[in-house]
């Protein structure tokens, strides 16, 4: 008999993958956690039914929430993570020598566990001494840390449950003041095709709350539609003005320097929900 997991992305469209076996299952305080053996992307972490990450994709999410804002940063030193229990986006962080302090800040305190045990090429760097690892809710920690980071990185789960904080107004402007006065952040914000309205809302309060705001996409196969957005939020530093022959180039996958103005270069259809209707 063939097992398969499917994820319902929506009310009528959804992905299905063969599974060899169930490998961790648990129930936090906050979500349900399992970890599977696919057949196709390896080890597949799962909260609350929605897929997080794989062994064999999962390069690419991290690499481009993190590389982009690093790289326009011309001396990023101090870096936050909010969420991102997985390890990947601190990972990432760690390429680059300028960084003394990267902070995770997870609420689920298993998800950084299961991490280390089922996931160790992406959760590898934790124990790394310039790591603070954190279990606590984020936007608290963004409230109680006024002006500390150079970089601040939103590696949140879907907007539902203990993450629909991390999707509003409030709390980008929490991380306005957490930053530097020439600091930046960056959060993954969905799937075009899928969550428009609220590509839209967040670009739109962003935009209200930091004078730089740009938006780039990526290829995630195990995402919802397999495109996926992220925002950035820039004090001073416009990731369209960087000189790109100055860029930090690592032993990355899918980011490299030389795409990375080509990255905002975007399908008219995803351009539009940038354009502030009057709503």
């Amino acid at each position: 008999m063939e097992l398969w997991y499917t994820e319902k992305q929506t009310k009528n469209h959804g992905i299905t993958t063969k599974i060899k076996r169930t490998l961790y299952h648990d129930q936090s305080e906050f979500q349900t956690l399992d970890v599977i053996e696919t057949a196709e992307f390896g080890n597949m972490l799962v909260l609350d039914g929605m897929v997080m990450t794989t062994d064999r994709d999962e390069f690419v999410y991290h690499e481009m929430i993190t590389h982009v804002a690093m790289n326009t940063h011309p001396n990023p030193k101090d870096v936050l993570v909010v969420g991102g229990g997985d390890g990947g986006a601190i990972r990432e962080i760690l390429r680059y020598p300028s960084v003394e302090n990267a902070v995770l800040a997870e609420i689920d305190g298993k998800v950084i566990e299961a991490s280390k045990k089922y996931f160790p090429k992406i959760a590898g760097k934790l124990s790394d001494p310039r790591v603070n690892i954190q279990v606590t809710d984020g936007i608290r920690h963004i409230q109680e840390n006024k002006g500390k980071y150079d970089v601040i990185l939103v590696d949140s789960t879907e907007p539902v449950g203990p993450a629909v904080g991390l999707f509003q107004k409030p709390f980008y402007e929490g991380i306005y003041e957490a930053l530097k006065e020439d600091g930046i952040m960056v959060a993954q914000t969905e799937s075009p095709w899928f969550n428009r309205d609220l590509i839209r809302q967040v670009f739109r309060d962003i935009s209200n709350t930091f004078p730089i705001t740009r938006l780039y996409t990526a290829s995630i196969p195990t995402y919802p539609s397999g495109l996926w957005s992220f925002t950035i939020g820039s004090k001073k530093y416009d990731p369209l003005e960087v000189d790109e022959s100055k860029l930090k180039s690592f032993d990355t996958r899918y980011y490299r320097p030389e795409m990375h103005k080509a990255l905002f270069q975007l399908p008219v259809f995803v351009q539009e929900l940038l354009v502030d209707k009057g709503e």
